[in-house]
């Protein structure tokens, strides 16, 4: 009976422990998500801040449409590539929060969930 007490006891000890560290990964993964997306707002914001200079100063409205045109190219091509790297960024945040559980799943016989 004392040893199924202190099974219970470090399985209860374990799950807290990988609770613990699952949510100290999502935590960090949280904040590496919210400074990317600052990031990419405050380089967003300056660039079309200047785009919009330049266009105001053209001296056609052919000038001020080629200069918006390059700007929505590059603003499109630049978000694509955001939403990748957010999309990793999600990803590698999932890997980390099962991490420790994959201790877990194992005494039981089973394979943690695998992201493909």
């Amino acid at each position: 009976m004392i040893k199924s007490f202190e099974e219970v006891q470090n399985l209860n000890k374990e799950g807290l422990e990988a609770f613990t560290a699952s949510t100290a990964a999502v935590t960090k993964s949280a904040q590496a998500f919210a400074t990317e997306v600052a990031d990419f707002s405050k380089k967003s914001l300056e660039k079309s801040s200047t785009v919009w200079q330049s266009a105001v100063a053209a001296k056609s409205f052919e000038k001020a449409a080629e200069i918006q045109q390059t700007y929505a190219k590059e603003a499109f091509e630049a978000g694509l590539a955001e939403f990748t790297k957010l999309g990793e960024l999600t990803a590698a945040a999932a890997k980390a929060a099962f991490k420790p559980y994959e201790a877990t799943f194992a005494a039981f016989g089973m394979k943690a969930p695998v992201a493909e």
